[in-house]
């Protein structure tokens, strides 16, 4: 018995030190693996971060190209990499816990072969001590070789793992990368539309507080824009006279060259200007007479707005048109009262806007001289009163005047300022029509 001690002691000397080296070797070449794994997943990052950021600057050049196409591949070209990358993944883990289970499995084995072949030493060791020894010493040559063997066998495997390792790894940092480009572009895209869709929507809500704000001031703008196309259409009528002018300047010039052969037709165009001399003489003192029954009727009106204030006195529940309702009159185009004048702009503008080009032509087609109207607007800007004060010639053109008067009612209530003063606002205007309404 103590031989045997003695020999399994010797024995396990032996194994010991190349236990311990095995496992030193082992330890050794899993540190310089992993040593060397990290500087390669180093290196890789730091590339594939240079590379990330070349990519970027390069698809930020080519995305506004690109990005609606991008937009369509990219679910598709994503789903499949995403596919790719799980499935890269779940075998590099399954290759690597494979590996693990087999060299938990090995390891497990020669543990248990190691005990069996011990116990069957110690068994042995009575009956055949110098066969065992001779047996151990080659058995252990054996295994020797064979661990040799086995190791520089696992130390390639390891190291076409670790290269598979690290070209997949670059493969999946690769992947990784390009993800990330796309997801950078695609999220950048989608921040770029979210940022206009709250713009937007911040235009809109700030579109529904200015069309809340400027409700008050819509009026006001929508005449300003009336009185400019007014102006506008001023300055075309000014335009069509000037050029009806050099028209006019040309055929003069015209008949003056050829003043020798149409001496005759020169004479009898005289006679016909001095009988247009006298037809306007004529329509000049119709309108001088016509200013005087102007006169006269103003002082009519004025009487008689005289003897409603009196009995309006005398009986307050009188209608406003006959009551002492507070008037403005304006006969022309200048008044102390600005306020006044600007409404009675924007009073034409609406009339100018509103009336149909139809009806216009329509009026224009009929025989009639310009019509002088008095037109009276509440501050409700309901229309009082109507008043032809000097005819058309033309019933139909004075009715007309007063169905497009009536027509774009209500206007415009008065404004504060003009409403603190006035109840009422006379507006007289000369009405002509041609190709538009002209007032003056």
């Amino acid at each position: 018995m103590p031989e045997e001690a003695r020999g399994e002691e010797a024995h396990r000397r032996q194994t010991e030190p190349r236990e311990a080296e095995g496992q030193e070797l082992e330890r050794l070449a899993a540190a310089l693996w992993e040593s060397e794994r990290q500087e390669t997943v180093r290196r890789e990052a730091e590339r594939a971060e240079a590379l990330r950021q070349e990519a970027i600057r390069r698809e930020a050049e080519r995305v506004d190209a690109e990005r609606r196409e991008a937009e369509r591949l990219a679910a598709e070209r994503r789903e499949a990499e995403r596919l790719e990358a799980e499935r890269r993944e779940a075998e590099r883990q399954e290759v690597a816990r494979r590996e693990a289970e087999r060299m938990e499995a090995a390891r497990r084995e020669a543990a248990r072969l190691e005990e069996q072949r011990r116990e069957s030493e110690r068994q042995e060791a009575a009956r055949r001590e110098v066969e065992r020894i001779e047996t151990q010493r080659q058995e252990a040559a054996r295994r020797e070789a064979e661990r040799l063997e086995a190791e520089r066998r696992e130390a390639e495997r390891r190291e076409a793992a670790r290269r598979e390792a690290a070209r997949l790894e670059a493969q999946r940092l690769e992947a990784e990368r390009q993800e990330v480009a796309r997801r950078e572009a695609a999220q950048r895209e989608t921040a770029r539309l979210e940022a206009e869709r709250r713009e937007a929507e911040r235009q809109e809500a700030a579109r529904q507080e200015a069309l809340r704000r400027e409700a008050a001031r819509l009026e006001a703008e929508r005449q300003e824009a009336a009185r400019r196309e007014a102006d506008r259409l001023q300055a075309e009528r000014l335009e069509a006279a000037r050029r009806d002018a050099e028209r006019r300047e040309a055929e003069r010039e015209e008949a003056a060259r050829q003043a020798a052969a149409r001496a005759e037709a020169e004479r009898q165009a005289q006679a016909r200007q001095e009988a247009a001399r006298a037809a306007a003489r004529e329509q000049e003192a119709r309108r001088e007479e016509r200013l005087r029954a102007i006169g006269r009727q103003l002082n009519e009106e004025a009487a008689q707005r005289e003897a409603a204030a009196s009995a309006a006195r005398a009986s307050p529940l009188l209608p406003l048109s006959l009551s002492t309702a507070r008037r403005a009159r304006l006969l022309g185009r200048t008044d102390p009262n600005a306020e006044l004048i600007r409404y009675a702009e924007a009073w034409e503008r609406k009339i100018h806007l509103n009336t149909p080009v139809e009806t216009v032509r329509e009026l224009a087609q009929r025989p009639h001289v310009p019509a002088m109207v008095t037109v009276a607007i509440r501050s409700s800007g309901a229309v009082e009163s109507v008043t032809i004060v000097s005819s058309s010639g033309s019933p139909e053109v004075d009715e007309a005047i007063r169905r497009i008067v009536r027509s774009h009612e209500n206007y415009a209530p008065f404004p504060p300022e003009l409403g603190r003063d006035f109840d009422v606002i006379e507006i007289r205007r000369t009405w002509r029509f041609d190709s538009a309404i002209r007032l003056y």
